[in-house]
């Protein structure tokens, strides 16, 4: 049930029909009123499009409203929508476990209708406000990162854009392979934004290696590649190091996978653990395809790019070896999209300089 005025929506939950229909009068004119008469309901209006606001009524049969409240913090979608619940029991020990639980208000019914709004358009704005401000936060972030992981890359002269590409290539990988329903327990919308945001660091380690292998023009002997290898576990090292003093920052959980395992290879034949097949984090058989692609279409320090139709081939040649043939399956069905983001990030390049 859903009135199709314009402005914001407002979810409203209460078993009782008249309670309903009060809120959705005294709302109706200034928001989009969505009504559930269960938790349950509740929950699946929610999943398909989420609201602006919730008003969650406490005292509801089978799943009460704290109930409802804490299976909408399991959903990642929803665990930050601001709830305002709303009781017939005024209490104070019901009021201090509603803000307790993390609800953003507690309005005792019954209500004056100006309270309500005024409630409403407090809590609509300052959700507004943080939202803004998470996003300015993460760009900010985003932007760091970016830049220092192409200032380390730029030490074996590979300043062709190469994180925000592999980076790109995660994040259109993934979205393939979420739309062919393929790794749905490991692989969501949440954990694919993560990885994506995680991609640029992979190669953070090279800040411990030597610019004289690092920018070394011929073959690296047995011993300098040895040496190479370790970026890995710098890596993993050095960013480990950092989310302990910031564990808030979870996509670093996968950024010190990604560090650590992009060159593991499906057959075991990697480094630095020699993992393979399933063993290899997902994150890091994504990100390997990623990785040598770009690194086989971009010009290198030892050889020149190759053509996009030879990367492809290699890749797929090496599908169940280096890669997993899942990902290298979908790899080939959608490389034009690849092929395009190198395109488009080389026409910029040449226009800049």
């Amino acid at each position: 049930m859903e009135n199709k005025t314009s402005g914001k929506q407002i979810l409203v939950v209460d078993d009782n029909i008249s309670n309903l229909k009060y809120i959705s009068a005294q709302l109706s004119d200034s928001y989009q009123v969505v009504l559930a008469k269960s938790g349950a309901q509740a929950l699946q209006i929610a999943a398909k499009k989420p609201p602006d606001l919730v008003l969650l009524d406490i005292d509801m049969p089978e799943m009460d409203g704290f109930e409802t409240f804490s299976r909408m913090q399991q959903d990642a979608r929803l665990a930050k929508l601001p709830v305002i619940f709303l009781s017939a029991n005024n209490d104070p020990a019901t009021e201090v476990r509603a803000l307790q639980v993390g609800a953003m208000d507690f309005i005792p019914k019954p209500f004056e209708k100006s309270i309500l709004t005024h409630r409403l358009e407090l809590h609509l704005n300052f959700h507004r406000y943080q939202s803004s401000l998470e996003n300015t936060v993460r760009e900010l972030e985003d932007s760091i990162i970016t830049s220092f992981s192409e200032l380390i890359e730029a030490r074996d002269e590979n300043t062709g854009g190469h994180v925000k590409r592999t980076a790109a290539y995660v994040d259109l990988l993934g979205r393939a392979l979420i739309q062919r329903g393929l790794f749905p327990e490991e692989l969501n919308h949440e954990e694919l934004d993560l990885m994506v945001r995680a991609a640029p660091l992979h190669d953070i380690g090279k800040i411990g290696i030597s610019d004289l292998i690092l920018m070394k023009k011929g073959k690296l002997l047995p011993e300098e590649y040895e040496v190479v290898k370790k970026h890995t576990i710098i890596g993993s090292e050095v960013l480990r190091s950092i989310y302990e003093t910031t564990p808030t920052q979870v996509y670093l959980r996968y950024a010190i996978l990604i560090a650590e395992g992009h060159h593991e290879r499906f057959d075991g034949h990697g480094y630095p653990h020699g993992k393979s097949g399933e063993d290899i984090e997902l994150c890091n058989r994504v990100m390997s395809v990623a990785n040598v692609y770009d690194s086989l279409v971009t010009d290198r320090v030892y050889r020149p790019a190759l053509s996009y139709e030879e990367a492809v081939n290699i890749i797929k040649e090496s599908s169940g070896k280096e890669f997993d043939p899942r990902i290298v399956e979908v790899f080939t069905e959608i490389h034009p999209e690849f092929m395009k983001i190198a395109q488009e990030d080389k026409l910029r390049s040449q226009l800049v300089h």
